[in-house]
């Protein structure tokens, strides 16, 4: 007779704050591996999707926290983070001793700290655990999580966060690292985004084939992950939101009150950020972050697919 093995993350409980477009694939992900997953979200029709999925759903963050090993939280930043933990139904009240609060967003190391040490006089645990890799790598269970906090904090998170990540990065046992870590990527995202669409309208400025520069580019040194990720949305005019521009006028607005607080010079991220604040400021904040190219095309003249009826419209 076979014997039966056990799966350790059975009866394990976690709940997910935020069913976004991460945050639902993060639920699933932690659903599909054998957790008890219970979500929240403040649009109701983001509850009954996870539902309809199987899952569980709960009217407030502090409900969905109840009786749960762990609290992953998925919102924009860390003032949404600090209401989660500590506003009307928060889930800092309701969570049992020893329990560990993931916390997903991305926000300015010192926001974490603070976070950390709130958390942690309550007994519970705090695991700075920022994110990357989208929603397809979320939905997929693959995601790469950049973390830090204490040992207890990552064994007890321990089967949530193989069950979310392909990658996983122990950077430390100070909240506060995971955090610092993500947004050094996301200065490089975010200038490189600006890059590529900076380019490719150019190439459009020239009368290039597009598809052919995207070709041709990819396959040279000049390629980076955001350009071979994002130029697709530019040739098919597509910018329905995969990440939003106003993500990065937050996240690299983060990046310079990091850097002029350590009198340390950001020009590449200065410019780039001059860059979505006038995409937003143009009424593209709530569109994906490639709009760049339309606001460049804007500016300039240039013809990219899909956008000669959106000019003449303005």
């Amino acid at each position: 007779m076979s014997e039966i093995v056990e799966n350790p993350r059975r009866g394990i409980v976690a709940a997910v704050i935020g069913l976004g477009s991460m945050g639902l694939g993060m639920a699933r992900s932690m659903k599909r591996a054998g957790l008890d997953v219970v979500g929240f979200d403040v649009a109701s029709a983001a509850v009954d999707r996870f539902v309809a999925d199987g899952g569980r759903g709960a009217a407030t963050p502090a409900g969905a926290a109840e009786n749960a090993d762990v609290v992953v939280c998925v919102v924009v930043n860390g003032a949404q983070t600090e209401a989660v933990l500590f506003g009307a139904d928060g889930v800092a009240s309701a969570m049992k001793t020893g329990a560990v609060f993931i916390s997903s967003a991305t926000m300015d190391p010192s926001v974490a700290r603070a976070l950390s040490q709130r958390v942690a006089a309550l007994d519970l645990h705090y695991l700075d655990a920022p994110i990357s890799g989208g929603a397809s790598k979320a939905a997929s269970g693959e995601l790469t999580i950049m973390a830090s906090g204490s040992a207890r904090a990552f064994d007890t998170a321990r089967p949530a966060l193989d069950a979310m990540a392909a990658k996983l990065y122990e950077l430390g046992d100070a909240a506060g690292t995971g955090a610092a870590f993500k947004m050094i990527n996301q200065l490089l995202a975010g200038v490189h985004i600006a890059a590529a669409c900076e380019a490719m309208t150019f190439a459009a400025k020239q009368g290039l084939d597009l598809a052919r520069v995207y070709e041709v580019i990819t396959a040279s040194a000049g390629n980076s992950w955001m350009f071979e990720n994002r130029m697709p949305h530019v040739l098919a005019g597509d910018y329905a939101p995969l990440s939003a521009i106003e993500i990065f006028v937050k996240d690299l607005g983060i990046v310079q009150d990091m850097a002029r607080s350590e009198r340390y010079p950001v020009p590449l991220t200065a410019a780039a950020l001059q860059m979505y604040l006038a995409a937003s400021g143009a009424g593209m904040g709530r569109d994906d972050d490639s709009s760049l190219a339309r606001l460049y095309a804007q500016l300039s003249g240039a013809e990219l697919p899909g956008l000669i009826g959106e000019r003449q419209s303005r």
